[in-house]
């Protein structure tokens, strides 16, 4: 799945789950909140019985944002966002 983070102070995004995204204070906040987010929402669509999209990554960010860009992420290589 995808996730757009956009400041304000932090909002996590999940374009291919209508519907799907979470705040937070910071970006590591924001992050475990939609993590929860797609949870419910992948629980729920099976529940329901609703077509879960497959997921399609860069494309829908280049569609998004144009080109993308090179992001790193200094906490993985320590082992991950806790």
């Amino acid at each position: 799945m995808t996730v757009l983070f956009l400041r304000m102070p932090a909002n996590a995004v999940v374009p291919e789950l209508p519907g799907c995204s979470a705040f937070g204070e910071c970006e590591e906040e924001a992050l475990k909140g939609v993590m929860t987010a797609i949870e419910l929402w992948l629980e729920t669509a099976k529940k329901e019985r609703i077509e879960i999209p497959l997921p399609s990554g860069k494309k829908v960010l280049e569609a998004i944002i144009g080109e993308m860009p090179t992001v790193r992420f200094p906490q993985a290589q320590k082992g991950g966002v806790e």
